[in-house]
């Protein structure tokens, strides 16, 4: 007996375009959220930058105490990813 009936050839090219269309879907939102990510990651780097630049200026014009400073720093820091979680999702 032969699989060469035209029902079989049918069937597996629906399966060989549903699966074609599955992957090229999946990779599209892996894209996406790749770039979520990305962006995140720009957005807690940029906050951990300021927050060096203020500790800096902090320590520099002695107006508070170091542990303020480091206060603020840990503040300024944690508000960047408060900023990236809202960024990442």
């Amino acid at each position: 007996m032969s699989n060469t009936k035209p029902g079989f050839f049918m069937r597996s090219a629906g399966v060989l375009i549903g699966v074609c269309l599955l992957s090229l879907s999946g990779s599209a939102m892996a894209t996406d959220q790749s770039q979520k990510r990305q962006e995140g990651r720009d957005v807690k780097q940029d906050a951990k930058q300021e927050a060096r630049g203020e500790r800096a200026a902090c320590k520099s014009a002695d107006d508070k105490s170091n542990s303020d400073c480091r206060q603020d720093k840990r503040d300024t820091k944690q508000d960047g990813r408060e900023a990236k979680r809202d960024t990442k999702h």
